[in-house]
Protein backbone atom coordinates (compact mmCIF):
# COMPACT_ATOMS: atom_id res chain seq x y z
CA UNK A 1 0.00 0.00 0.00
CA UNK A 2 2.93 2.00 0.83
CA UNK A 3 4.20 1.63 -2.83
CA UNK A 4 1.68 3.77 -4.42
CA UNK A 5 1.64 6.31 -2.48
CA UNK A 6 5.25 6.83 -3.30
CA UNK A 7 4.54 6.81 -6.34
CA UNK A 8 2.27 9.50 -6.86
CA UNK A 9 4.15 11.83 -4.36
CA UNK A 10 7.23 10.89 -6.76
CA UNK A 11 4.68 11.62 -10.27
CA UNK A 12 3.74 14.80 -8.60
CA UNK A 13 6.57 16.33 -7.75
CA UNK A 14 8.03 15.87 -11.24
CA UNK A 15 4.93 18.01 -12.41
CA UNK A 16 5.64 20.88 -9.95
CA UNK A 17 9.02 20.51 -11.43
CA UNK A 18 7.92 20.85 -14.76
CA UNK A 19 5.14 23.88 -14.01
CA UNK A 20 8.57 25.23 -12.44
CA UNK A 21 10.35 25.14 -15.45
CA UNK A 22 7.48 26.12 -17.96
CA UNK A 23 7.13 29.01 -15.96
CA UNK A 24 10.81 30.06 -15.69
CA UNK A 25 10.98 29.21 -19.79
CA UNK A 26 7.73 31.61 -20.11
CA UNK A 27 9.68 34.62 -18.34
CA UNK A 28 12.57 34.16 -20.17
CA UNK A 29 10.79 34.43 -23.87
CA UNK A 30 9.70 37.66 -22.26
CA UNK A 31 12.25 40.76 -21.88
CA UNK A 32 9.47 42.79 -19.62
CA UNK A 33 8.50 40.32 -17.33
CA UNK A 34 12.32 38.54 -16.88
CA UNK A 35 12.86 42.68 -15.99
CA UNK A 36 9.95 43.09 -13.63
CA UNK A 37 11.62 39.49 -11.68
CA UNK A 38 15.38 40.92 -11.82
CA UNK A 39 14.14 44.20 -10.23
CA UNK A 40 12.18 42.59 -7.71
CA UNK A 41 15.19 40.23 -7.20
CA UNK A 42 17.27 43.51 -6.31
CA UNK A 43 15.51 43.71 -2.86
CA UNK A 44 16.97 41.76 -0.34
CA UNK A 45 15.16 38.57 0.73
CA UNK A 46 13.38 38.68 -2.59
CA UNK A 47 14.44 35.41 -4.62
CA UNK A 48 13.20 34.15 -7.88
CA UNK A 49 10.11 32.49 -6.16
CA UNK A 50 9.09 35.56 -4.38
CA UNK A 51 10.00 37.71 -7.48
CA UNK A 52 8.26 35.21 -9.82
CA UNK A 53 4.99 35.62 -7.62
CA UNK A 54 4.88 39.38 -7.06
CA UNK A 55 5.28 39.53 -10.94
CA UNK A 56 2.23 37.63 -11.82
CA UNK A 57 0.87 39.12 -9.12
CA UNK A 58 1.21 42.75 -10.32
CA UNK A 59 0.45 41.76 -13.55
CA UNK A 60 -2.67 40.17 -13.35
CA UNK A 61 -4.43 42.26 -10.83
CA UNK A 62 -4.98 45.99 -11.67
CA UNK A 63 -3.75 47.34 -8.32
CA UNK A 64 -2.73 51.06 -8.00
CA UNK A 65 -1.33 51.45 -4.86
CA UNK A 66 0.94 48.83 -2.46
CA UNK A 67 -1.50 49.32 -0.19
CA UNK A 68 -4.01 47.51 -2.11
CA UNK A 69 -1.41 44.35 -2.81
CA UNK A 70 -1.45 44.10 0.74
CA UNK A 71 -5.02 44.28 1.81
CA UNK A 72 -5.53 41.82 -1.33
CA UNK A 73 -3.01 39.63 0.12
CA UNK A 74 -4.35 39.87 3.79
CA UNK A 75 -1.48 41.42 5.27
CA UNK A 76 -3.62 44.88 6.83
CA UNK A 77 -4.82 45.06 10.14
CA UNK A 78 -8.03 44.57 11.28
CA UNK A 79 -9.14 45.31 14.59
CA UNK A 80 -10.81 42.77 16.85
CA UNK A 81 -14.34 44.42 18.09
CA UNK A 82 -17.81 43.39 18.88
CA UNK A 83 -19.78 46.37 20.29
CA UNK A 84 -18.11 48.57 22.28
CA UNK A 85 -15.61 46.20 23.54
CA UNK A 86 -12.22 46.96 22.13
CA UNK A 87 -10.24 44.23 24.38
CA UNK A 88 -8.83 42.14 21.91
CA UNK A 89 -6.04 42.50 19.93
CA UNK A 90 -5.24 42.96 15.73
CA UNK A 91 -4.58 40.41 13.81
CA UNK A 92 -4.22 39.80 9.78
CA UNK A 93 -7.65 39.61 7.68
CA UNK A 94 -5.68 36.88 6.09
CA UNK A 95 -8.24 37.98 3.21
CA UNK A 96 -6.06 36.74 0.02
CA UNK A 97 -4.13 33.33 -1.17
CA UNK A 98 -3.03 31.64 1.62
CA UNK A 99 0.12 30.05 0.20
CA UNK A 100 1.19 33.64 -1.07
CA UNK A 101 1.08 35.19 2.19
CA UNK A 102 2.80 32.10 3.72
CA UNK A 103 5.68 32.36 1.10
CA UNK A 104 5.70 36.31 1.91
CA UNK A 105 5.96 35.56 5.49
CA UNK A 106 8.95 32.84 5.12
CA UNK A 107 10.73 36.20 2.83
CA UNK A 108 9.88 38.34 5.47
CA UNK A 109 11.52 36.09 8.32
CA UNK A 110 14.68 36.50 5.66
CA UNK A 111 14.31 40.46 5.70
CA UNK A 112 14.07 40.82 9.02
CA UNK A 113 17.85 39.57 9.53
CA UNK A 114 19.38 41.25 5.86
CA UNK A 115 16.86 44.24 4.58
CA UNK A 116 17.71 47.96 6.27
CA UNK A 117 14.45 49.26 6.02
CA UNK A 118 12.26 45.95 7.32
CA UNK A 119 14.61 45.10 9.76
CA UNK A 120 13.64 48.82 11.11
CA UNK A 121 10.53 48.59 11.35
CA UNK A 122 10.55 45.20 12.72
CA UNK A 123 13.50 46.25 16.14
CA UNK A 124 10.39 49.57 16.26
CA UNK A 125 7.86 47.55 16.41
CA UNK A 126 9.37 45.35 19.32
CA UNK A 127 10.74 48.04 21.03
CA UNK A 128 7.17 49.38 21.09
CA UNK A 129 5.73 46.05 22.62
CA UNK A 130 4.56 44.41 19.51
CA UNK A 131 4.80 40.52 19.12
CA UNK A 132 7.12 38.77 17.26
CA UNK A 133 4.66 37.55 15.32
CA UNK A 134 2.85 41.29 14.96
CA UNK A 135 6.01 42.64 13.56
CA UNK A 136 6.93 39.63 11.14
CA UNK A 137 3.26 40.11 9.83
CA UNK A 138 3.74 44.01 9.44
CA UNK A 139 7.55 43.06 7.91
CA UNK A 140 5.61 41.08 5.45
CA UNK A 141 3.31 43.93 4.52
CA UNK A 142 6.74 46.41 3.96
CA UNK A 143 8.05 43.50 1.86
CA UNK A 144 4.83 43.88 -0.50
CA UNK A 145 5.54 47.61 -0.57
CA UNK A 146 9.25 47.26 -1.49
CA UNK A 147 8.43 44.98 -4.08
CA UNK A 148 5.11 47.12 -5.51
CA UNK A 149 7.60 50.67 -4.89
CA UNK A 150 10.36 49.01 -7.05
CA UNK A 151 8.15 47.58 -9.45
CA UNK A 152 5.98 50.32 -10.07
CA UNK A 153 8.98 52.94 -10.67
CA UNK A 154 10.90 50.38 -12.31
CA UNK A 155 14.02 51.31 -10.46
CA UNK A 156 16.61 48.49 -8.70
CA UNK A 157 16.56 48.51 -4.43
CA UNK A 158 18.26 51.10 -2.91
CA UNK A 159 17.94 50.87 0.91
CA UNK A 160 16.12 53.77 3.09
CA UNK A 161 15.23 55.52 -0.58
CA UNK A 162 12.00 56.59 0.94
CA UNK A 163 13.64 58.27 4.12
CA UNK A 164 15.95 60.25 1.83
CA UNK A 165 13.41 61.13 -0.38
CA UNK A 166 11.73 62.62 2.82
CA UNK A 167 14.54 64.08 3.99
CA UNK A 168 15.21 66.20 0.95
CA UNK A 169 11.77 67.44 0.33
Amino acid sequence: MQRPVEEGIVFLQQQLDKLDREIHDHIDRHPDLKEDCSLLQSIPAVGERIGTLMTGLFRAKALDRAEQVAAYLGLTPIERQSGTSVLGRSRLSKAGPAKVRATLFMAAVVAVRHNPDVKALYERLLAKGKSKMSALGASSAKLVQLCFGVWKNRMPYQAGFAQNRAKKA
